[in-house]
């Protein structure tokens, strides 16, 4: 009887858990098929918000915008991450762990820190404040510490010595790479990508402050909180978490084919 009971209090906390993480992004789903969304109950489903954010030209340079940012802060991340990775893993040496300690040092930034000397940065250093290039640069050196790490989980368990092995029958280090490193590790860059492009499609702070006039989903949602919340804004929250979630199904079916490991 008291393994019954213990059972049951472990699946009623874990239920809280989800529900508490899950609840009010099911919410907002929920809320954007409904004709009213201020009090949606009882439920009338209806598809009208949807439409109508899609007619909104202003969303559509906004995701735009946003994809692009997110796919150059994707591809910039995972190259440097797993140059990183080879660096820190391939090659050790006394200072491994010092670089990937100052790869990793972003972690325990706040993005707004990031934005803001990015933005001092693009405008002295590089002369181009307010610049999608100058955006995804500044995403890129938050999004790479993530990506990061998905990728040394993967080289943390590769055996180096395939590559030596080649390189002992002629292969140079390019072709070494390209024809047995990726073939092995791809499914950790692609996760590592999946994260970045994430990271930096929802980012507000970074981009906030590196765009300037130029809008992003993010960006353009929040000035629209100025004028309340409307049901334009559940519809995109809606469509963006769905967006998430099928990305991340992805990351989690290559965790799950144990081309990635975590443990």
């Amino acid at each position: 009887m008291n393994h019954r009971s213990g059972f049951g209090v472990q699946v009623l906390l874990l239920a809280a858990l989800y529900l508490f993480l899950y609840g009010p992004i099911l919410y907002v789903i929920y809320v954007s098929f409904q004709i009213d969304s201020i009090w949606p109950f009882p439920p009338t489903l209806t598809l009208e918000h949807h439409t109508d954010l899609w007619q909104r030209r202003d969303y559509h340079a906004a995701l735009w915008n946003s994809v692009t940012i997110g796919f150059g802060t994707g591809l910039i991340a995972t190259l440097f991450a797993t140059l990183a990775a080879m660096a820190i893993l391939k090659y050790r040496s006394p200072g491994s762990g010092l670089v990937a300690g100052l790869f990793l040092a972003p972690l325990f930034i706040a993005p707004i820190l990031i934005g803001i000397s990015s933005l001092m940065f693009s405008r002295t250093v590089l002369g181009m404040p307010g610049s999608i290039f100058g955006a995804t640069l500044a995403n890129s050196t938050y999004a790479t510490a993530f990506a990061l790490l998905v990728v040394l989980a993967q080289f943390a368990r590769y055996d180096w010595r395939l590559d030596d092995a080649a390189m002992v029958f002629g292969a140079r280090p390019w072709r070494t790479f390209w024809e047995i490193t990726l073939p092995i590790t791809w499914p950790a860059m692609l996760g590592a990508f999946i994260v970045s492009f994430l990271l930096a499609f929802n980012n507000l702070e970074i981009s906030f402050y590196n765009l300037g006039a130029t809008p992003t989903l993010p960006t353009l949602a929040w000035g629209a909180l100025r004028h309340g919340i409307s049901a334009e804004l559940y519809a995109l929250a809606a469509i963006i978490n769905f967006a998430v979630f099928a990305l991340f199904t992805v990351l989690y079916l290559l965790l799950r084919l144990g081309t990635i490991r975590i443990d």
